[in-house]
């Protein structure tokens, strides 16, 4: 809204010249960034007293009988822990994106509703587990169809509004296209498939961040440096002059979603302040879902949903834990982890839950690196 308005002002005649730094991407970046952390600041200690004033703790499953494993102690004892924090990220990120972004781009838009719809998918499922007193919530086939059906609208954004992304060195031109890192000139074109595609990418992206939130700040730590990565890429494909360098797609306007990211990283900053452990507040699916189809929606704004397998390999990795080890039980009734996502795994061999999230944070900024690298080796 104030970028819109320094604009309107500027096109009226009205002398704007001292505010003309808000032209810069990289000035209004560093301001989502700045403002977001400082409303989540603010915002969350008002938001966990609510929470914990209407009893809105986190309901811990307890598994019994004599194939499961049980808990964690130190999972126990979170039991009751404020949950729904997601609500203070949400906010966090919204109002910097709000009063900083260009609204007339359609790429904003569509990141604004998709943090609305996923919102709104994680707030039902932890009312459901909140008002039923466990941890199942909103039954997985339900959440899967609501995953789907906002995946299939990026899809069909992509198929009808991509006609701007431009891949260096070709001809080629459109949204349903797909880009390998380390292929100069192989964009191969999806077609209609591009919608499928994005359900795919989308589903898969909420479910792994949502699988990673586990521990006290682990993926809200990951989501931190992964949200970061994407800022970077999504300022150079917004720059003809860069994307050309570095043989990427160019997507117009996406130099905004760099804004937006900005202040997602100040957001999940912020949170991550009530959320280092010991925990004050949890996430929960309100903010889980919301960030993992964020980031794939913004992966595949970006046409870098592949690298999105390096950069956010912590998401990909605690997925395939849970993947491998339903599928050995269910196969072989064997179990290949000694509990799964992969993060119980550690905890359960007698690792420290701070230890385990400092290593995954650790990996996390290695991916993101080795993902960032591979710009300059196509």
């Amino acid at each position: 809204m104030l970028y819109l308005l320094v604009t309107s002002l500027g096109q009226a005649g009205v002398d704007v010249s001292a505010l003309g730094v808000f032209r810069y991407i990289t000035f209004r970046s560093a301001l989502a960034l700045i403002l977001a952390f400082f409303v989540a600041i603010l915002v969350g200690p008002a938001i966990i007293r609510k929470l914990r004033k209407l009893k809105v703790g986190q309901p811990i499953l307890e598994i019994t009988g004599k194939d499961s494993v049980p808990m964690p102690e130190s999972h126990m004892k979170k039991k009751g822990t404020p949950t729904m924090g997601g609500i203070m990220i949400v906010i966090g990120f919204l109002v910097p994106a709000l009063l900083f972004c260009n609204l007339t781009e359609p790429l904003i838009l569509m990141l604004l509703a998709i943090t609305v719809g996923f919102g709104l998918v994680g707030y039902r499922d932890d009312y459901l587990k909140i008002t039923k007193k466990n941890s199942k919530g909103l039954s997985a086939r339900m959440k899967l169809i609501c995953q789907l059906v906002l995946g299939a609208v990026v899809g069909l954004f992509l198929l009808y509004k991509g006609d701007g992304i431009t891949y260096s060195l070709t001809s080629q031109t459109g949204g349903s296209h797909i880009c390998f890192p380390f292929f100069k000139e192989w964009y191969p074109d999806l077609g209609w498939m591009i919608i499928p595609y994005a359900m795919l990418v989308m589903t898969a992206t909420s479910n792994a961040v949502n699988l990673t939130d586990g521990l006290d700040g682990l993926a809200i730590g990951t989501v931190i440096v992964v949200a970061a990565s994407f800022g970077i890429l999504a300022y150079l494909a917004g720059r003809p002059d860069f994307s050309r360098y570095l043989i990427i797609p160019f997507v117009p306007g996406s130099g905004e979603m760099a804004v937006f990211l900005a202040a997602m990283v100040g957001a999940a900053a912020g949170f991550l302040f009530f959320n280092a452990s010991p925990a004050e507040v949890f996430m929960g699916d309100t903010g889980s879902l919301s960030l993992g189809g964020l980031i794939g929606a913004i992966a595949l704004f970006l046409k870098q949903e592949i690298l999105l397998l390096i950069i956010g390999g912590i998401f990909v990795l605690e997925a395939l834990s849970v993947i491998i080890q339903v599928t050995s039980y269910k196969l072989r009734k064997k179990r290949v982890f000694l509990m799964s996502p992969i993060h119980l795994h550690f905890q359960k061999k007698g690792l420290a839950e701070t230890k385990i999230i400092a290593r995954f944070w650790i990996v996390a900024a290695l991916l993101a690196l080795v993902g960032l690298t591979t710009l300059k080796l196509r």
